[in-house]
């Protein structure tokens, strides 16, 4: 029993190293498409997320792209320096402040965000449709189960 024990964890904590290279391998793509395109790659995180999802309360933003709050007004404060992005305040919470592309960011992620795919699919080229469509589910299966686990004052 302590041998299978040993074994599962051993095999868990190949499965992470194997994880983090593969992440790291992939994520190197997004940051020097990102770079390439003229932008520092948590804006154009940013700029992604406001093209593919629409306006965001600034606190959602940080939340969904795992940075610290003041990470996230520098971030927007130079995005919005260069035109791409404005704040919008919400109309029933003054507290909430949306963030959403100005015209010209619309226009400039139109231009820049198919060439930033066509390096994420290429990133992903070893895999087939099957593959990565599986990889997806087991992705979320993990992910679900690892944030269920964690202690409700971490999360």
């Amino acid at each position: 029993m302590i041998h299978a024990q040993k074994r599962d964890t051993e095999l868990s904590l190949h499965l992470y190293r194997v994880f983090a290279k593969s992440f790291k391998s992939v994520s190197e793509h997004a940051v020097v498409g990102a770079k390439s395109e003229g932008f520092h790659p948590t804006a154009f995180a940013v700029m992604e997320m406001l093209y593919c999802k629409g306006a965001h309360p600034i606190q959602q933003i940080g939340s969904s792209l795992l940075l610290q709050s003041g990470n996230v007004t520098y971030v927007i404060d130079k995005l919005e320096q260069r035109g791409c992005i404005h704040r919008r305040p919400c109309p029933t919470d003054r507290r909430v402040i949306y963030v959403e592309l100005t015209p010209e960011g619309e226009a400039l992620m139109s231009e820049l965000y198919p060439r930033y795919g066509s390096r994420i699919h290429h990133a992903f080229s070893g895999l087939d449709d099957e593959e990565k469509s599986e990889l997806i589910r087991l992705l979320k299966k993990m992910g679900t189960q690892a944030e269920r686990l964690m202690p409700s004052s971490q999360k």
